[in-house]
Parts: structure tokens; sequence; C-alpha cells
């Protein structure tokens, strides 16, 4: 704990020191950045994590780290470090909505649960697009159903994208954003799905039967209210062009209509999701013990840890939804560490949200995104991001995971 205290409490030689080195990497001086975080980048021998801090406005990089402390009695304490964290500064979340939204959907069918109404996370369910395009089916699931449960696993293991798709119309927009601001988080607004034909405004029927197909639960088309736009954003336009239905558009990318959730939103609800307890009621998802349970199991999983459902070894690799620490390696994971958290990957913006905790007690939270996007083409798929930003995340994984490892 003195050494933790030293970094803590600098003396004036070493924050002058430091607010130089601040200044020669062209830090915004609006966010206050932690002289933790900066002594810990500033010390690392990680090429990677050099070449990204010579241009850290192009790469638009955001961390946030809290160190965990606990007392005799084993209770957790937070001590939070920032580097460049700006709610009011836009990136594009990608995949990590993909996380609340699972919680979500479990507290929706307590709150079913709660109006009497006999489902579970594992009650199968067809979906209702129209009188001819009926969904039924998921030829991952052991008896090829659409549950709740399964298609939160598929977004943990490997980032499906019709999973969420489906979760985000169970809940509907309106109510996943109140539902997030109702526990006091907030800088968080999700609009859209991951599709580009289907109606965000609208939702299928979601009918939801027993073992013997009779209808438990049917569910109207959600409308949603909410009109989303981001314009108190900064940021929101990026890049010099982008391309649309193959087209060049030589003008800068509005993201000012997609999903918005902020460094410091992610981080909270995965605080939450880990440590429910040290928040009050109000604050707290609506969900059973069992619930957390689920969650974090299946976050903390490797597709080459399960069977149901199986995916190729070869294409989802150990690390192919962990960047942190193991980004940049395609080989198994050692057991030693357990990392419960959700990548988010589009755009050209690398995202991760993580607990970290080994067999010896280390544990974090970490939460960082970087942008790679050389050509400032949007849409183009030509990104940065096996060279750039999956091994900066990797390498800032270590640098903080070694950090405590040297001092617990």
């Amino acid at each position: 704990m003195k050494k933790v205290k030293f970094y803590l409490v600098r003396l004036p030689i070493i924050s002058i020191a430091i607010f130089l080195f601040c200044c020669v990497l062209g830090c915004n001086s609006k966010p206050k950045n932690s002289s933790l975080l900066l002594e810990i980048l500033k010390d690392s021998k990680e090429s990677i994590i050099k070449k990204v801090q010579s241009d850290l406005n192009t790469h638009e990089v955001q961390i946030l780290f809290t160190r965990i402390h606990r007392d005799s009695s084993g209770l957790p304490k937070f001590e939070r470090h920032n580097f460049q964290v700006n709610s009011k500064q836009y990136f594009y979340p990608a995949s990590t909505v993909k996380f609340p939204v699972a919680i979500l959907a479990l507290q929706k069918i307590r709150k079913l649960q709660s109006q009497g109404i006999p489902v579970t996370a594992d009650t199968p369910f067809k979906v209702l697009f129209s009188e001819n395009l009926i969904k039924k089916t998921d030829s991952t699931h052991p008896k090829n159903n659409l549950t709740i449960a399964h298609l939160i696993k598929k977004i943990f293991l490997v980032s499906d994208n019709m999973a969420y798709n489906y979760l985000f119309d169970f809940i509907g927009s309106d109510d996943a954003n109140k539902a997030i601001h109702n526990i006091g988080i907030t800088n968080f607004n999700l609009s859209h799905k991951f599709s580009d034909s289907e109606n965000e405004n609208s939702t299928p029927r979601f009918i939801f039967f027993n073992q013997k197909g009779d209808t438990i639960y049917n569910q109207a088309p959600i409308i949603s209210n909410q009109k989303i736009k981001n314009t108190n954003l900064g940021g929101v336009l990026k890049g010099k062009g982008y391309i649309k239905d193959g087209i060049l558009i030589g003008e800068s990318m509005d993201f000012s209509e997609k999903n918005y959730v902020s460094i410091s939103a992610l981080h909270q609800i995965l605080e939450r999701i880990i440590f429910p307890k040290l928040f009050s009621k109000k604050k707290q998802f609506t969900i059973e013990p069992e619930d957390y349970f689920f969650l974090r199991y299946w976050m903390s999983r490797t597709p080459n840890e399960v069977t149901i459902p199986f995916y190729d070894r070869e294409t989802f690799f150990d690390s192919y939804c962990k960047f942190f620490i193991y980004g940049d390696k395609k080989g198994e994971m050692t057991n030693n560490i357990r990392i419960y958290n959700k990548v988010g990957l589009a755009y050209g913006t690398a995202t991760d949200v993580a607990y970290v905790k080994d067999s010896n007690g280390v544990e974090f939270f970490l939460t960082a995104t970087i942008l790679t996007n050389k050509n400032e083409i949007f849409n183009d798929n030509t990104y940065e991001y096996d060279q750039l930003g999956i091994p900066f995340l990797a390498a800032l994984g270590r640098e903080i995971y070694q950090f405590e490892k040297n001092i617990h």
C-alpha cells in the first residue's frame, strides 16, 4: 500500500515532469488526467504504446482504470484513474452496447415474471417480422430454439450481431435508455441495431411458448418515440469521407444518430455487475443473484472453453473477444487470468470494457478506446485494427496488469 500512496502523492518536481510530458503528448487540459496513468504510460517499454502516445489526438484515446482495494473484511473500495476521459467527446461504441442490452433482457424477463407471466431466459420464442417472415429457430441451440439465455451466450462468446438485434427488439430502445438512466448512469443512448434494412422505430412481435407449443406471452410490436441525436457532443463528425452504397462521399461521416455510450457509462455498468452490493438498490439492476452469476460466467468464457454453442476454433480463437492482455495473440489464454468483458470493433474504433482477476488476487477494472483510421475514410473496411488498435489495447492491459501484480 505504501507504493500506491507514492504514486498518488507526488512531489512538485515530479508533478512538473508529468505536466511537461502531458504537453508533449498534446493532452487536452479539460479532462483531468491521472498522474498514475501518465506514469504507467510514460514508463512503458511497449513500442505500440509509445507509437500511439506520439499522436493521441488522432487516435482519440480514452482510458479509465479502477484500482480495487479490499479492507480486512474483504470489502472492495474503488480508486479511479482517468486518461483523456471525456463523456462529451464521441466515439463509436460498436459491440460494447451488446453488454448492457444482455443485462436488460434478463431484467425484462424478471419484470414479466413479477407480473405473473411464466417465462424464463430459457423459454423458447419466435419472432414475427411479418405474416410471411417468421424466425423461430437457432441452429446453434441444442434444441434448435431461440432463447434469451442462448442469445446472451453468443453475444459474449463471439459478439453475435443477430443475437443483439433480437434482444434490442425484445427490450425496445426507449425502455433500454430509460432503464440505464434510472440507475444513475448518464451519457447512454441506444438508437439502432446492427443492420441496414430493418425498421429501427418499430420492433417485430415476440411470441414465447411452452413445451406444448402453447403461447404464454405475446409481445406486440414496440414503437420508439425517441429521436436520438448526439448533437451536443464533440467528434460526431469524423474523417474526410465515407463510403455509402459503394460510392465515396467527400465529407465527414455523421455519427450524431448512432449509438452513444461513454467510457464512464460502460465502466459503471460493469462495476454494477461485478460488485452490485456496493451500490444502493436504486442504482442496481433489477435482476436475481443467478442472473449475475450467469452474466459473469459467460462474460469470462472463451470459445475454446465451451461446446454449446460450438464455434470453429481457427476462426474464433481464445482472444477473439478479449483485447486486453491477449488481443495480439491467437493462442490459448492462460487459466491464471480471468477477463470479464465486452469488446467493440467497428468504424476503425476498438474498445474493451473489462474486469480482470487472477488466481493470486490481482484485480482491476479497465476500459479503453482507440481510433485507427489512417486514410480518414469511414465504412471502407480499411482500418489498422490488427496493426495498431488491438495491439495497443493488449499492451495497455499487460502494463496495467503488471503494475497491479508488482504491488499486490
